[in-house]
């Protein structure tokens, strides 16, 4: 599955999606940007985070909105409003990648449809900017990377921490040996959403202004529940998971940092222990990732709990040999570590903060800037991948209640070939994606 494509097996693959979805006409448009060229952006997925994307492109002089598509009315006109201009509008996706001049997409849609409008605009020649996390399963993510690839697109994954200088200083700290030899991370989402979390709406007729058969897509057909739409999509595993959202950023953080691949062994526990609404994820779950390099990672979600969390309200912690790192949106700091049971040593580095920021605009630049240099974006497609991966497998383990041992670089699950079942789904038709 991730081994090397050749263009006769991408082809032979892509047809089926093509072949589906009618988009076998659609040819190349891909174009060579000079630095003072105005790059033209189409946006699929205009609702909370697709309006937050075109807000944090607009402030770039060098791009401009070209177009915008949903599936729901109230998201369009809302994005059209932010615009404030005339746009065209469109539903279909499929319909907006024939307008010949957009450069790049933006997809800011539900998680299980990143992987069939990835790869559908990558073949159509454009570069892609696409929320995190990356994709709804581990073969669609890998699908991604060999599409991007094949095109030789510029992609960009909505991972905004990768454009933090803190971060980047701190990645760079590390990996030099500041803190010594990491062995622990730890991180979690903590929100209290005792007792009624999301709530248990009963199904109901979708409302006008939603084409909800186009938005479960290649998801199962079922009754509309106005849980399992727009922003409350995440509770539910058949179009994401809090593990994947959250786990997204902080287990993305935890492979840049220790400049792994991936786990190797993955372990989780938990359930629906206190919240009563209509989620099929767990309210509290704890999972361990052990990485090939010599550490261990921690990711907990903890909704059904109060707490503010890492001192200071730090969100990733990071524990060395000779000292810890903890990171936040504003700021990477360095303790020294302690003298140990036994051991009288001299401790080699002083503490020390780094202030930064992870604004999404610093991300969109530098995507800009990538399309215009054809340079690999700071988030590029395996760095989502990666990330993704390490996500779904949390949520492999919890539903097994089985330890997971993993091979990063064929991708598959090693102690129970059974489980690599859990790395697909079936699309519902007429979607396909090889």
């Amino acid at each position: 599955m991730k081994n090397k494509i050749t263009r006769r097996k991408f082809n032979k693959s892509f047809l089926s999606v093509g072949t589906a979805i009618g988009l076998t006409s659609i040819k190349p448009s891909m174009k060579i940007l000079g630095a003072n060229d105005r790059i033209r952006l189409g946006f699929i997925g205009t609702a909370n985070r697709g309006c937050q994307l075109i807000n944090a492109f607009l402030p770039h002089s060098d791009c401009e909105v070209a177009a915008i598509c949903d599936v729901h009315n109230q998201s369009l006109d809302k994005a059209a409003e932010i615009v404030g201009r005339n746009v065209p509008k469109y539903k279909d996706f499929r319909k907006m990648l024939e307008q010949q001049d957009i450069d790049a997409i933006v997809i800011g849609t539900p998680d299980h449809w990143h992987a069939i409008q990835f790869v559908t605009s990558a073949k159509a020649g454009k570069d892609i900017y696409v929320e995190k996390p990356l994709s709804l399963t581990v073969f669609e993510g890998r699908k991604m990377v060999e599409a991007a690839r094949y095109n030789n697109i510029v992609s960009q994954v909505g991972s905004q921490r990768r454009s933090g200088p803190h971060y980047i200083e701190a990645v760079k700290l590390v990996r030099s040996g500041k803190i010594g030899k990491p062995t622990s991370a730890r991180f979690y989402r903590i929100s209290n959403m005792f007792p009624n979390g999301i709530g248990s709406p009963p199904d109901s007729p979708p409302p006008p202004e939603l084409d909800w058969d186009m938005w479960l897509g290649p998801a199962p057909k079922i009754p509309y529940n106005e849980n399992k739409c727009l922003y409350k999509f995440r509770w539910f595993s058949n179009y994401s998971s809090q593990v994947a959202n959250w786990g997204a950023h902080h287990l993305d953080i935890a492979l840049w940092l220790l400049n792994e691949k991936g786990p190797v062994r993955v372990a989780a526990l938990g359930g629906n222990y206190a919240v009563k609404d209509n989620r099929d994820i767990p309210d509290t779950l704890q999972i361990i990732y052990e990485f090939p390099g010599g550490a261990i990672a921690s990711f907990g979600l903890y909704e059904a709990s109060s707490g503010r969390g890492l001192p200071e309200r730090f969100g990733f912690e990071l524990r060395g040999t000779d000292g810890t790192l903890y990171t936040r949106s504003d700021t990477s700091k360095i303790i020294p570590a302690d003298h140990g049971q036994f051991q009288d040593r001299e401790i080699p580095i002083e503490e020390m903060e780094i202030k930064g920021d992870t604004k999404t605009e610093n991300h969109t630049r530098n995507f800009l800037d990538c399309i215009k240099s054809r340079e690999r974006c700071n988030a590029d497609i395996e760095d989502g991948h990666r990330a993704a991966v390490c996500c779904h497998l949390g949520n492999i383990a919890y539903k097994t209640k089985s330890l997971i041992e993993w091979d990063p670089e064929t991708e598959k699950i090693t102690n129970n070939k059974s489980f690599n079942k859990y790395l697909h789904y079936q699309y519902r038709l007429p979607w396909k994606l090889g």
